[in-house]
Parts: structure tokens; sequence; C-alpha cells
């Protein structure tokens, strides 16, 4: 469940952390910009002194002693390249499993249609962090340096160059008033959209056999123009700005040569002073021009750090629960309101009910009344509700979810099987336990079946299970929360896709588990698998309508209430 108490700048605390990596950053920075005055003074020796004097000697001393200071400048530039590489993966590390559980927390509760997102938005800052833009912040300070340099050279190019900082200090400033907004809606619009289409691949199927390819073609259609349309403009605005930007720093060097070629005339400077502050300046102002190019990287990067941080903030890190006993699956409900974004009425209204170990409820209940919201709130996994859900005593949301796991099964109405084989995805991705995986599929009916296959449960099922039938998937789904012998199951429609075998298998199950003191929750509508069960809950609109050993309930619904009968075992 998502809470409001969380230590304020996740993400800005994180960064606190590498101020060492930074400041070491810093001084790397500060030897490399004052090594890189060593091109500007060897200029002014060859023209001032080697031509003037003739001397071999003095070319080849300055030349070495040029060619020093140039490798250790390159020394710096490489090693705090390696320092910013290094932090960015450090960062990546520290907050990377933070981003996983804060999508993942975030696709639960219905709150993002994308969290992939978030590792885009992640993959974005690091880039940003060791990409070559952000040196311009740390080499911007230098500038003002420079430009003293030049007034040292002479006051009317210290002038000149501060002039033209200004005015690239200026255009910054302006493009990041311009780009900003149209930035942002062009990549909020690109993102969407490819949502929107993996959204639709993902029922191909479906598509494609009822014609509907078309009719969504021409929505993507819609939504791909308005995303373009917002991209061009965001595009045309960054080119006008790199445009101008050009152009300044072309007239730049153009006019410093030819102010400083006056200067000559004058007698006021040396030929060898003029040719170096002509590097000069183009060196004073190449970070403001770097910032001007980078802009539009450092606003995608800002933007994703402040999503990134308001995911966070919004999902913040669980406690670690402290180690529990295993549960025996005693489960009980207290005035549990389920509620959902957008609707105005709550989905479940104060169930209180209490499920006890070695017992098997069957749900029933017309569509929409609740019954899987039910399921997901007695698993801890729905994001909105109040009221208490308390296993053996303790709340759900107190456990420790990898502890917890494995004493929990879980069966939703949409089988969801991932890339792998069928023993991995029986086993639950964890370490396979042989006699646990044929155990689990002896109980399903799955067994003989699955050694039927060529590589037998090593056989690969695809994405999403596409390589099985809907039945085997349903088999395998159902076999994976009895993976383990879990303490307490709740499976919705565990029958939807089974045939009579699978049918006979799961009452068998059903009678097993009971038998074993297992806690057991099913939604289901067929005759077969309600014999199975010793109690009976009836939902309607969100609230228990009746609830008691399964004989009485019938008996009570079938004499007074025909209708409700029929409505109690409508499909969902």
């Amino acid at each position: 469940m998502k809470t409001d108490h969380h230590a304020p700048g996740e993400l800005r605390m994180t960064l606190w952390t590498f101020r060492r990596e930074f400041l070491v950053v810093g001084l790397f920075s500060f030897a490399a910009n004052l090594l890189m005055l060593a091109p500007t003074i060897y200029m002014l020796q060859i023209f001032d002194r080697v031509l003037v004097s003739q001397s071999e000697l003095t070319l080849l001393a300055v030349s070495l002693i040029t060619l020093m200071l140039l490798g250790l400048m390159a020394a710096s530039e490489w090693v705090r390249s390696r320092l910013l590489v290094g932090a960015g993966l450090r960062f990546d590390a520290l907050v990377g499993t933070r981003v996983f559980n804060a999508s993942f927390s975030a696709y639960l509760s219905q709150a993002s249609a994308s969290p992939s997102r978030a590792f885009g938005d992640l993959l974005q800052i690091r880039q940003f962090l060791t990409g070559n833009g952000i040196f311009a912040f740390f080499d911007a300070p230098w500038a003002p340096i420079y430009i003293g340099v030049m007034f040292f050279l002479h006051p009317v190019l210290g002038g000149l160059a501060v002039a033209f900082a200004l005015v690239q200090a200026a255009l910054a400033w302006f493009g990041h008033r311009r780009a900003v907004a149209p930035s942002e809606a062009a990549s909020k619009a690109a993102s969407e959209v490819t949502a929107y289409l993996w959204g639709k691949l993902r029922n191909a199927e479906v598509l494609e056999a009822m014609g509907m390819i078309a009719n969504l073609q021409a929505r993507w259609q819609e939504r791909q123009q308005h995303s373009l349309a917002l991209g061009a403009r965001a595009q045309g605005i960054t080119h006008r700005i790199s445009a101008w930007s050009k152009f300044i720093r072309y007239s730049q060097q153009s006019l410093a040569l030819a102010v400083g070629a006056l200067l000559v005339i004058q007698g006021q400077l040396s030929v060898g002073a003029m040719i170096a502050a002509t590097v000069l300046m183009t060196r004073a102002l190449a970070p403001i021009d770097q910032m001007v190019s980078v802009w539009r990287a450092f606003l995608g990067a800002r933007a994703a750090f402040a999503r990134l941080e308001a995911l966070l903030a919004r999902y913040p890190e669980r406690d670690a629960a402290l180690p529990r006993v295993p549960p025996t699956g005693r489960i009980s409900l207290t005035g549990v309101v389920a509620t959902a974004p957008g609707r105005a009425e709550p989905i479940l209204k104060g169930v209180t009910l209490s499920l006890a170990p070695g017992t098997a409820t069957v749900v029933l209940g017309p569509s929409g009344s609740g019954k899987s919201t039910l399921a997901r709130c007695m698993m801890g996994i729905w994001p909105d509700l109040s009221g208490q859900v308390l296993l053996d005593d303790l709340p759900i949301d107190g456990w420790n979810r990898i502890e917890l796991g494995p004493h929990l099964g879980y069966l939703p109405q949409d089988i969801e099987l991932f890339e792998g084989s069928i023993a991995e995805n029986i086993a639950r991705f964890g370490e396979i336990d042989s006699g646990k995986v044929i155990e689990a599929t002896r109980c399903t009916g799955l067994h003989e079946t699955i050694l039927r296959l060529p590589k037998g449960y090593d056989t690969q099922i695809g994405e999403a299970g596409a390589l099985l039938s809907g039945g085997q998937r349903q088999r395998i789904g159902l076999a994976r929360a009895l993976y383990g012998g879990p303490a307490l199951l709740v499976l919705d429609e565990p029958d939807a896709n089974l045939d009579d075998a699978g049918e006979e298998a799961l009452v068998r199950t059903v009678g097993e588990l009971r038998r074993q003191g297992r806690t057991v929750l099913l939604i289901t509508h067929r005759p077969a698998v309600m014999a199975a069960a010793d109690r009976l809950l009836v939902l309607r609109d969100g609230r228990v309508r009746a609830d008691g050993p399964r004989d009485e309930v019938l008996a009570l619904l079938r004499p007074r209430q025909p209708a409700a009968v029929a409505a109690a075992t409508e499909p969902a």
C-alpha cells in the first residue's frame, strides 16, 4: 500500500553520497583546464621568443615542456571520465533495486501503464552523468579565469570576451525558457505512443482474427502524428538555438582575430599575443557553447530525475519485516473497503470474514461483485484498501514478501507465465526442486502430458507461455500456485480452461489440501468443484450476502431466492 511517510529527496540524497567523487572530478577538471593554457603560452613563446631568437634549442625545450603538459592534461581528462563512469555504474547499483521495486508497485497499483519508463529514466540520468554534457558544468567556472587572462593580454580583448559570454549566456537562458515545455511534451507523447503500440501488440492474434488492425492503426496514426508534430516543434526550437549559437561562435572567432589584428597594427599587441588571444577566447567560451548544445539532454535528464524522484517518494521502500515462523494459513478480513481510481463507489464495502486452516471456501457472485478484488486483498496486492487483512493475526503488509511468498499460492484469472522452461515457471524461477515440481504437476493431472513433450520439463514455453494451449497454461499456473505446499491458496477461476480430467484432478487436489490443513479459497461456478468445498460465500455489489457451510447456504438460497442462485452462479 502507498504511504506518504518517506524521506524527501531520496535521489538527491543518493547523489549527495557521491560528493567525494564529484570533488575529485572537480580537482581533475581544475588540472585539465589549467593545463589547457599550455597551448596559449606555447604560441606566445613561439611567436615572441623562438622566432625572434631563432634558437632551435629553445624551440625544442618549449615543445617538450608543452608536450608533457598536454600529456598531463589528457591524463586528467581520462581520469575524470573514468571517475564519472564508475560513479554512474555505482549510482545505478544503488538505486536500481529501488526503482525496480517502486515501478513494480506502481504497476501493481495500476498507477502506471508503462513502468519500464522508470528504467529508461534511470538510463537517461546515468548517461548524462557519464557523458560529455556534464563536463560543461565542471568547465564553466573556468571561463572567468580565461577571460581574466585575456584582460591581462589586453583590456579590449577581455571586454570582448565578456560581451560574447553574456550573449551566449542569454542564448542559453532563452533556450531554456523556450525548449522546456515543448521537449517535455514531445517526450511524454512519444512514450505514450510506444506504450499504446506495445499494448496492442500483446493482443495481435485477436486483432488479426477479427480484422481490427485497420481501425486501431488509424488511432495509432493519429497519436503518432501528434507525437511527431510535438517532436518537430521541439527540434525546431533546438535547431534554431543551435544555429544562433554557431553564428555567435564563428562571429566571435573572426571578430576576436580582427580586434587583435587592429591592436597589432596600433602597436598595442604582439602577433603571438593576437594568435593566443584568439585561441584563448574560443576556449573561454567553449563551456558556455557546450552548455547550449547539450541543453536538451540536460532538460531530459532533469525531467527524468524529477519523475524518478516522484516515483520513489510515492512508493517508498518498505521496512524490513522481522523474520517470522511459517504461517498456518489462518486469514481474516475486518471491515475491508477496496477502492480503485476512477470509480465513485468502492468495489468491496466493509467485507468481514475469517478462514481457518483445513477449510476450502468457494466464493460465488455475479460479474462485478468484487470476487477477484477480494482475492487480491487476501494476497495483500490490492493497493487502495482500508480495514484489516490479517494472516495469523498479523497484518499481511507486515510480512516480508520474499519470506512469505513460498507459503502463498495464487492463481489469478489472467494466467501470466514467463519466458523459460516449464520447470522454471512451476518452481517460481527459484532453485528447482524436482520432487516438488512433479508433485505439483501430478496434483493438476499434467505430469504425463509434460513427459510426452520432446524436452519434458525443460521445454521452453516462449514469451507469456505462447507455445502452450489455454488449458496447459491454466494447469501450469495452478501447479505454480501449489508448488511447495503453501499454507494459503487463493485460486481465481482455476477451472476456466480445464477439461473433465483437469477438473477431476482439481477436485482431488482441493480435498487433499483440506486433509493437509491448508487454507483454500476458490472462485468458481462449477458444481463439481463446489462439491469439494465445505463453505460457500456469496458476494453481491461488494458485500457479503451469504456465508456459511456449503449445504446450509445452498439450502438457504434455493427455496427463498431462486433467482439469486442463478445470479450467484453466473460466470464472472
